[in-house]
């Protein structure tokens, strides 16, 4: 039996961030239609209508708003299942040209969202012994990737803390991992010079550019019910 038709019979939910477009706007598309209660934010407007999706603008870093999005969550009757910190911000930048106003919003949106998010969730999950917490890094970090110096240590900061989280929720059934794609085509690398990305691509195990089945096949493992024995695991789509 797959996760999702578990949350038809259980009627849980799963909270997703960076749900307006990309990547987050298809896994809400996605989990609504096998059944999922789905709670999704962003800092804009959702085009999705569905009566098993709430949808709320705010920015992840914004405390506040998000202790108010995850006490929504849990009076919605529907217990909180899941987390996807998908939500995240990309520049790419030399060291010697990044701004400070730039740092700060990769820190906010990337690792603060994050922590914030997960802290919430894991609050509601560890109460009942049952959750599962999907982070998203990124291959860059494993690269050391030139001209994207702030990026990298932010999404390095959210391996780290996934693997400590994890290790502070694993006696209460509650796994947190990691999923760090390679580069998919999306928004977020629309800016970057095609030569760039096809070096990039070429410095994989598989040269080719990720795509949505290939993340969905990851949390179809990671956020299954008996997959309660892996937790703490950074898992770089593409090979590094």
């Amino acid at each position: 039996m797959t996760p999702a038709s578990q949350k038809k019979e259980r009627q849980e939910s799963i909270v997703i961030t960076g749900t307006s477009r990309g990547i987050g706007l298809q896994l809400v598309e996605k989990y609504v239609n096998c059944g999922w209660r789905v709670f999704g934010c962003s800092r804009g407007p959702s085009e999705v209508k569905h009566k098993s999706y709430t949808h709320f603008e705010l920015d992840v870093a914004d405390e506040p708003a998000v202790v108010k999005m995850f006490g929504e969550v849990r009076k919605s009757g529907a217990p909180l299942y899941a987390l996807l910190n998908n939500a995240g911000s990309a520049s790419m930048n030399h060291v010697l040209t990044t701004p400070v106003a730039t740092m700060e919003k990769l820190w906010r949106v990337n690792v603060l969202g994050t922590m914030i998010c997960c802290r919430e969730a894991a609050k509601q999950m560890v109460l009942r012994r049952r959750g599962r917490i999907v982070n998203f890094g990124s291959v860059a970090v494993v690269y050391a990737l030139e001209g994207e110096a702030v990026y990298v240590a932010t999404k390095a900061a959210v391996e780290a803390f996934t693997r400590v989280v994890a290790r502070e929720l694993g006696d209460y059934g509650v796994t947190v991992n990691a999923i760090s794609p390679n580069p998919v085509k999306t928004d977020l690398i629309a800016g970057v010079p095609a030569a760039k990305m096809t070096a990039l691509v070429n410095r994989q195990s598989i040269k080719r550019y990720g795509e949505f089945k290939d993340i969905m096949q990851a949390l179809d493992y990671l956020l299954h019910p008996d997959t309660d024995f892996t937790t703490g695991q950074i898992i770089y789509l593409g090979g590094p």
